[in-house]
């Protein structure tokens, strides 16, 4: 569950100077093989926490082993107090769709980013099963809905809960957790290459793996010249080791591998120089592709909610968002700090 929820936070930065804290909660009906309750944190893509109803306890470890006892204990708190809160937001909302059975999720997303100039983003947005019902507006502090009963969300004070939590909380502990996390957040591992296809008529995929940080680009060449046709650069998507995989597939027919001399270019930030592959020189596995299982446990239901989910594929339905407020308040962290 835990590598699965990395797959999740594979979003795109801008840069690899900026820093991003990410936070999603997923609450899901019983009967599921999952946990009925899953929060996990995300700093710069990688693991800071890890929460769920079957263990209750709070894991991160490079995190835990740097941080204070207090804002653990805040942390830990936080998490068992939203694991009660989605429990009853999840009911209400499978109510207002007049849900008696069945699996349903109900999820939030939430987290800010520092960039290297000195800018700051945040966002804030809700789903049921899969689809992103509600989105906040820092700039206007309104909601983004499906359709009018947005205002009776507004008329409470969670978009003004959520903006200070976003632009002072969220931004104060991702500056605490990118110091406590430097010595792994800015390790460079340089990435390991490959280029192969099935069959000589397949399409010949470049691929790169076991790299960090997660900013990569890979390109291809046809005679010397960049090519930009044929060509489908996929998802970045995360190892269980902390480290990043990423490919680009070259769609040509076998009379144009044999004509012309293609190459695929690899550039990151640990290599002092790109790194150069020829398509001559590629792998026929003769087999089908096999894709790196991510997790121990891979749950299509889960992929399917969460991929359709950040696709912001919309459901015109009636919604009414529950009212469970925001905990991490200026209050709360005063105490716990």
């Amino acid at each position: 569950m835990k590598s699965l929820l990395l797959l999740i936070f594979t979003l795109h930065r801008a840069s690899a100077a900026n820093h991003s804290l990410d936070y999603l909660f997923i609450g899901i009906t019983p009967g599921a093989s999952f946990p009925e309750f899953t929060a996990v944190a995300q700093v710069d893509g990688s693991q800071g926490w890890y929460f769920d109803s079957n263990s209750r306890n709070l894991t991160g470890e490079w995190l835990r082993n740097n941080t204070d006892v207090q804002h653990w204990k805040l942390i830990t708190e936080m998490s068992y107090r939203y694991q009660e809160v989605f429990k009853v937001s999840i009911n209400k909302t499978m109510h207002l769709f007049n849900h008696t059975e069945g699996i349903h999720t109900w999820q939030w997303m939430i987290g800010c980013e520092e960039n290297g100039d000195g800018t700051k983003r945040g966002h804030s947005k809700y789903g049921y099963d899969g689809e992103d019902f509600l989105s906040l507006d820092l700039n206007t502090l309104t909601w983004t809905a499906p359709n009018d009963k947005k205002q009776e969300w507004e008329s409470t004070p969670k978009a003004t809960d959520q903006k200070y939590f976003l632009e002072n909380i969220c931004i104060e502990w991702l500056e605490k957790y990118v110091e406590y996390g430097r010595a792994t957040l800015e390790r460079k591992v340089p990435p390991e290459a490959s280029l192969f296809q099935k069959d000589s008529s397949s399409p010949v995929v470049c691929h790169a793996t076991g790299f960090f940080p997660k900013a990569v680009m890979i390109s291809w060449q046809k005679n010397g010249e960049d090519l930009h046709e044929d060509v489908e650069l996929r998802e970045t998507l995360p190892n269980q080791d902390g480290t990043f995989q990423k490919r680009s597939v070259l769609t040509v027919s076998p009379e144009e591998l044999n004509r012309h001399n293609y190459t695929c270019i690899i550039q990151h930030s640990s290599l002092e120089k790109e790194m150069v592959l020829q398509v001559s020189g590629r792998k026929v596995s003769g087999g089908g592709f096999i894709d790196v299982i991510i997790g121990a446990v891979v749950t299509v239901l889960i992929i399917v909610i969460i991929v359709v989910w950040m696709k912001k594929k919309k459901q015109q339905s009636a919604y009414q968002p529950p009212a469970e407020n925001l905990q991490c308040d200026r209050d709360e962290e005063a105490d716990g700090e």
